[in-house]
């Protein structure tokens, strides 16, 4: 059975829209894009290559997976990174049976996320990884599907902009299961859900 663990840049005021770049989210007029890159800092990918070993495969909604297309396939094709987000398998969610993932090693997940998720994490064989990805995550946290939360925390108050928690989420209990703060000063908090979630983490 494949776990499955999101990774999350946040401010301290629970914004997770558009960390990466200016251009990256714009919705309802967003004007803080690329708000966490000032806290990059090696030991994040320290924490991320982590979440990977052993293999991995990319577990995405539909907007983030074009996001990071647009953003690596198409503008930087040579990198490192496109070529491990080329070579993974990627699993794209949405709720259009027609949409046609434009990415080799792609598959989509049609239909309801929380049974086509459900599916794919006992039939998979890798973790699955998530970044961003809000609407997807928030529906498989309300299904008991996410076994782990890595929440980079940056020391930022931004205001405006969308909330990884927005009201009406379901509550979950959380154990801290690791703890890493960067010379930038963001704080790197991994988080397993309580209860059956914990208790189906590998030791």
């Amino acid at each position: 059975m494949a776990r499955i663990i999101a990774i999350e840049h946040l401010t301290l005021d629970g914004v997770f829209q558009a960390p990466a770049r200016a251009d990256e989210d714009t919705r309802n007029g967003f004007a803080h894009g690329g708000w966490s890159n000032p806290g990059n800092d090696p030991k994040m990918q320290e924490v991320i290559g982590r979440a990977m070993a052993g293999g991995w495969s990319l577990l995405a909604g539909r907007t983030t997976y074009e996001d990071l297309y647009e953003a690596w396939a198409v503008r930087e094709p040579g990198s490192p990174m496109t070529r491990a987000l080329t070579g993974a398998r990627k699993f794209v969610a949405s709720h259009d049976g027609g949409y046609e993932p434009g990415w080799e090693n792609s598959t989509l997940l049609a239909g309801d996320a929380g049974e086509a998720v459900r599916k794919l994490r006992q039939s998979h064989d890798k973790t699955l990884v998530m970044f961003g990805s809000g609407k997807l995550l928030r529906a498989l946290m309300r299904h008991g599907l996410v076994d782990e939360l890595v929440l980079m925390v940056h020391p930022l108050v931004l205001g405006d902009g969308s909330r990884l928690f927005e009201p009406g989420q379901a509550p979950a209990a959380l154990k801290l299961s690791d703890q890493v703060s960067t010379a930038t000063g963001v704080a790197i908090l991994s988080y397993v859900f309580d209860g059956n979630r914990a208790a189906e983490r590998p030791q």
